[in-house]
């Protein structure tokens, strides 16, 4: 048989979390050894770094090489070890027919040699193979297994990434990422959207942990996690209170979360290009005013016709209303009733998780005592008897749930009227517009008395909220 003058060397390893591919380099470099000792030229070797070859994932190098081996391009193949090249029997196979179609028999590894045009040879490559995948199996188990036990110990997952509002270690609290979590946390809970808050960090040049420029799925992924709650997820199921501190509550992690799934159900995404955009009412027929440029003039029109079924009989210029309202709604945020209103609004929100509590636990119950019925712990009678009380309990809770408002949207900014005054030019349209809804239910604009006259305020009626 003559000397491989085309040989491929293939190389792989399945995890490399530091991405220096050290093992990788040792595979080459013991192939390098064994093809010079025979005499073997290489005419290309095949990398996958960083890749399973268990798990069934694409492998470019490799199917790159079983390309070049079809179109008779290499006459030899050298591996470290027959795992490097697959660990799945069904691979092995779909390796030997090629091999087999394209006349190439030697296939050399550094422990040990398969010839693969006899039956001896395949045969101790598919024991390889099996075996190989047996222990791959195992592996993968054993896996999944310490990523549960650590997941329901409280600890850190794995990955190289550290997560924005930690340290490296993944448990010790950076504060001051905290706070900016912390910050945008009470913004979407007033209503500003996440589009909005991606581009402020960006424009305060404020990286994410990876150095990275913000996106709103960015924003988004760190506010959905578990993790700023104090919380271990697992397979994207939470499993229990992790063992470092939280950045929020668990409760605002609810509210959270209401508020995402309702921007969704809602579908808004045309960015706000008006501050008062949905918030006010025709004085004559109680219909919406939309925005309306003309020209060079921002207005908010009461429009006729089969898609609004307003009068036409009301106009304002969209300036100067919107100043007056932003001035009342900061005047507002300062005085003592808004400082009582938002206890009141706190103390709803405590009852609100006490009652998410009480409702998880009972579905509990009610789960557990399905699963005892039909394990055969109890009879009908007695589950049937257990679970009237229950479901008569979780349909209470419901009620009261839905009776009870659970919003933080003034936490932050009820006292700060000045404050917020102050920066008011600063801040983008969404977080102003935020803030006014946060106070302000509507204002009704009634008719212009004089036509083409000078703004009356007059013609501002507002509704508060509170």
């Amino acid at each position: 048989m003559t000397e491989p003058r085309n040989a491929a060397i293939y190389a792989r390893i399945s995890s490399d979390p530091t991405g220096q591919a050290l093992g990788i380099s040792r595979q080459l470099e013991d192939c390098r050894r064994l093809a010079h000792e025979r005499g073997w030229t290489v005419a290309e070797e095949y990398v996958d770094n960083d890749i399973s070859a268990y798990s069934g994932k694409s492998r470019p190098a490799y199917h790159r090489m079983v390309s070049d081996i079809q179109a008779g391009a290499r006459d030899a193949v050298i591996v470290y070890n027959l795992d490097r090249l697959t660990r799945r029997p069904v691979e092995l196979e779909q390796f030997v027919e090629v091999c087999e179609g394209a006349g190439l028999r030697q296939l050399a590894t550094v422990t040990a040699d398969v010839d693969l045009g006899n039956d001896d040879g395949l045969f101790m490559a598919r024991i390889f193979a099996a075996f190989a995948a047996k222990e791959s199996g195992r592996k993968s188990e054993r896996l999944r297994r310490k990523a549960r036990q650590n997941a329901e110990a409280g600890k850190p997952g794995g990955g190289p990434n550290r997560p924005f509002g930690y340290e490296a270690d993944k448990i010790t609290v950076n504060p001051v990422e905290a706070e900016l979590i912390q910050q945008i946390v009470r913004r979407v809970l007033a209503g500003e959207s996440i589009r909005s808050i991606a581009t402020w960090l960006d424009a305060e040049r404020i990286p994410t942990s990876a150095g990275a420029e913000w996106r709103t799925s960015t924003v988004r992924m760190i506010l959905k996690s578990p993790r700023i709650a104090g919380l271990r997820s697992h397979l994207g199921e939470v499993v229990g209170p992790a063992i470092w501190d939280p950045i929020i509550t668990v409760e605002q992690r609810q509210q959270l979360l209401n508020v995402l799934a309702a921007k969704i159900a809602t579908g808004r995404r045309t960015p706000r290009s008006y501050l008062l955009s949905g918030m006010l009412r025709c004085g004559k027929c109680g219909g919406r005013l939309f925005s309306s440029p003309r020209e060079f003039e921002r207005r908010y029109v009461c429009l006729s016709g089969p898609d609004h079924r307003g009068c036409g009989g009301v106009t304002v210029t969209a300036p100067p209303v919107e100043e007056w309202i932003a001035a009342a709604v900061l005047y507002r945020l300062d005085t003592p009733q808004m400082g009582d209103t938002l206890t009141g609004r706190l103390a709803n929100d405590a009852r609100h998780s006490e009652l998410l509590e009480q409702l998880d636990r009972d579905q509990a119950k009610l789960t557990e005592l399905a699963e005892m019925w039909a394990d055969g712990e109890i009879s009908r009678a007695e589950w049937k008897a257990a679970r009237e009380p229950l479901d008569h309990r979780i349909k209470t809770t419901d009620r009261q749930l839905s009776q009870i408002t659970g919003t933080t949207a003034l936490e932050g900014i009820v006292g700060h009227g000045q404050e917020l005054r102050e920066r008011w030019d600063e801040m983008n349209l969404e977080r102003q517009a935020a803030i006014v809804a946060a106070v302000l239910d509507h204002a009704v604009i009634n008719p212009a008395v004089v036509k083409g006259g000078k703004f009356n305020p007059n013609r501002i009626v507002p509704v508060w909220n509170l």
